[in-house]
């Protein structure tokens, strides 16, 4: 089955014996394409003896770490091919990554990643609020993690409100205007975690008029590491923000720009679900060997999106636990998790290693 008929299957409809069959063949054709057309990527399957055709599922394919993407360019198609360079978060100083997007592979991200969030806020395109400001959007051939993430989300708008200016300051009376002007309707709300926190919940008090968003959808993610700095839990923070404007429907998601389209996003059972296009296998540190469900362990991340760079089969430097999978209480099927968290001072040694020493 070819990618643009997988698209066309509703992303949380196909159970284990027919999502791990759908998945091996479209990765395992991913992986022949990548390691033909992209040299470096090439020659890191052959130095790890990796037969991707012998493959008999999925989980047996070679995969990058992440940090590589960080230390190599990598790309299967020509440079005058490539429409758009992401780039990952990071520290001042610190190396990004660097995801090279040719058109299809933007234009299936962003089909696959509306069929997703549609599952849990419904087909018909919502009155939008971002808490962002859209100075992070100017450059659009070159996008952070941050920007490309409201580039996305931004499609599933029919009218959109950005709420911070360019010093990052709340636009109350624009907001306050645009809430007005959509009340009554469900709306949806996008944001970082992080951003949403310090540059909207903390401001709201110096608001005199009530900030009412509940009729309100609110998708947020990225951005726990600061918070937890701050000793604020994912509980804590659904809560502060139903007291302050209201709110009750809050999503968070989890996702990398290595992987951009491919969300993972939370039900209202509090689980991370893989959709028909990804999945997540977790795996042992010590040995890379699957881990067993409710056992932690590093988490991969495989994506059938991308085309134009080898990031289809990606181990993170995340530590994860499956939970189940076809069985959650909120009937979504496929393999459900939690993020436990970064792993501490997180260099995996692998691939690149190989490659290194070439």
């Amino acid at each position: 089955m070819e990618l643009d008929e997988i698209l066309e299957i509703p992303p949380f409809s196909l159970e284990r014996e027919q999502k791990q069959e759908l998945l091996t063949a479209a990765l395992k054709r991913l992986t022949i394409f990548h390691q033909n057309h992209c040299k470096a990527y090439g020659q890191i399957l052959r130095l790890l003896h990796a037969d991707p055709q012998n493959a008999a599922q999925y989980e047996e394919l070679p995969f990058l770490p992440v940090r590589l993407f960080k230390e190599m360019d990598l790309r299967s198609v020509p440079k005058e091919a490539i429409v758009k360079t992401m780039t990952s978060s990071g520290t001042t100083g610190s190396a990004v990554s660097k995801i090279y997007l040719d058109k299809a592979t933007a234009a299936n991200q962003q089909k696959a990643l509306v069929k997703i969030v549609a599952d849990f806020t419904g087909r018909s395109r919502l009155p939008m609020l971002i808490i962002d400001s859209p100075a992070v959007i100017r450059d659009r051939r070159m996008f952070s993690a941050r920007g490309a993430g409201i580039l996305g989300f931004s499609i599933l708008g029919s009218e959109r409100k950005y709420a911070l200016d360019s010093n990052m300051q709340p636009d109350w009376n624009g907001i306050l205007e645009f809430l007005e002007k959509h009340r009554g309707k469900r709306m949806l709300v996008f944001g970082f975690t992080a951003m949403i926190w310090e540059h909207f919940y903390k401001r709201l008090s110096e608001q005199p008029a009530r900030i009412d968003l509940g009729q309100a959808v609110l998708i947020h993610g990225g951005g726990w590491k600061k918070l937890a700095g701050e000793a604020v839990s994912p509980e804590e923070f659904r809560e502060r923000l139903h007291q302050a404007c209201g709110i009750t429907e809050i999503y968070d998601y989890y996702g990398m720009v290595e992987q951009t389209g491919c969300i993972y996003m939370q039900c209202q059972c509090g689980h991370l679900h893989a959709s028909v296009f990804s999945d997540v296998i977790v795996r042992r540190a010590e040995d890379f060997t699957v881990a067993d469900t409710g056992e932690k362990g590093m988490i991969q991340a495989v994506s059938l999106l991308p085309g134009s760079y080898p990031g289809h089969s990606i181990l993170t430097e995340d530590e994860g636990v499956i939970l189940g999978e076809d069985d959650c209480p909120c009937g979504r099927k496929g393999k459900y998790f939690r993020v436990i968290g970064r792993i501490r001072n997180a260099e995996v040694r692998g691939c690149s290693d190989a490659y290194d020493s070439k």
